[in-house]
């Protein structure tokens, strides 16, 4: 039995999840989600998000990285060519059972339209902001809203979604 794929992502309401290589906000409530819910996971993201990301480790999370560096290696990190090798490699049965695909731009790209990423773990930030980079289209892909929970500080307002294919 194949391990359940996921998506997670915290984008503005025009889509842009990056700004010079981080996020375009500071949301501490969505950090702390995102930590928990990737928690003894298997997490699979691009090299800039890994290299970004100090606590990757935390929390006995494996991440399998997508670049041709193969010196990323070590513990708790496998390194993956392509998405689809990604994938592979994380339904090793020694790896954990929850998959989260944790971006950047270009594996969200790929992974969006990917049939068996049964749920999107998306944090929406109410604003239009600037960024060079963005999460696809989803509204098509993930229609069936699972659950729904609003959040605000002093900066913004966002809504934690889980989202589900049917």
């Amino acid at each position: 039995m194949a391990k359940p794929l996921n998506i997670v992502v915290a984008c503005s309401e025009n889509r842009v999840i990056g700004r010079a290589g981080q996020l375009p906000w500071r949301i501490l409530e969505d950090w702390h989600h995102f930590k928990r819910l990737t928690a003894e996971s298997t997490v699979i993201l691009g090299r800039i998000s890994f290299e970004s990301w100090k606590s990757i480790h935390d929390a006995q999370r494996h991440a399998i990285v997508l670049s041709r560096n193969q010196a990323l290696a070590g513990p708790r990190v496998s390194v993956a060519d392509s998405l689809n090798d990604a994938l592979v490699k994380a339904q090793a049965p020694d790896l954990p059972r929850s998959i989260f695909i944790c971006g950047g731009q270009r594996i969200f790209e790929e992974a969006v339209k990917l049939p068996q990423v049964e749920r999107l773990f998306l944090t929406l930030v109410h604003a239009q902001l600037e960024g060079d980079r963005t999460f696809p289209e989803w509204k098509n892909e993930f229609p069936r809203r699972l659950e729904r929970r609003d959040g605000s500080d002093q900066n913004f307002s966002y809504s934690f979604y889980t989202l589900a294919r049917q």
